[in-house]
């Protein structure tokens, strides 16, 4: 998160569409520009991961089977350390606001696990999802600490995703 981590360079670099631009590796972590937003960067990566899931299901019913969404996520997340890993180093932060792939990724996730649901159903589970990734309750802050470079920016919000499924799991139970 810091300067001082292994591999972050201290420089000023300003996290715009230039930048995003500049490496497929900034366009894919930073959301495909969701990410730029000057207001909570991490929920309108979100709200993308929402609407991209929706419609690439909607439009593409035969491809997008949970079969396939399986086979995205976990491309998806291992692209997503390689890229937020390289846009971290080239914004000398480690875990950079703009980076928001890996809300992208776990909201698919919850999303695989959830549907069929109704748009309610997943406005709660955004919600929650939102909800677990930021304010980081244990254990997600520790993996969050624990964990650095790509793969951390990546892993904590997997755990959040594992939470908001728990959270769904036991409402449903009920």
């Amino acid at each position: 998160m810091n300067a001082s981590e292994p591999g972050i360079v201290n420089k000023s670099v300003k996290s715009n569409s230039s930048f995003m631009l500049a490496h497929p590796a900034h366009i894919i972590a930073q959301g495909f520009g969701s990410g730029l937003s000057k207001i909570m960067p991490g929920t309108f990566g979100t709200l993308f991961g929402w609407l991209s899931f929706n419609v690439l299901s909607a439009r593409w019913p035969l491809f997008f089977t949970p079969s396939t969404w399986w086979l995205v996520i976990i491309g998806g997340f291992i692209v997503g350390v390689w890229a937020c890993a390289k846009t971290g180093r080239d914004l000398g932060v480690s875990d950079h606001g703009s980076m928001v792939w890996d809300e992208v990724i776990a909201f698919w996730l919850v999303l695989l696990f959830i549907t069929p649901a109704s748009l309610w159903m997943q406005f709660y589970a955004f919600l929650c999802f939102r909800f677990f990734d930021m304010v980081k309750p244990p254990p997600i802050a520790y993996f969050d600490k624990r964990f650095k470079g790509g793969f951390g920016v990546m892993f904590d919000d997997i755990v959040a995703a594992f939470f908001t499924l728990l959270v769904f799991a036991i409402w449903r139970s009920f």
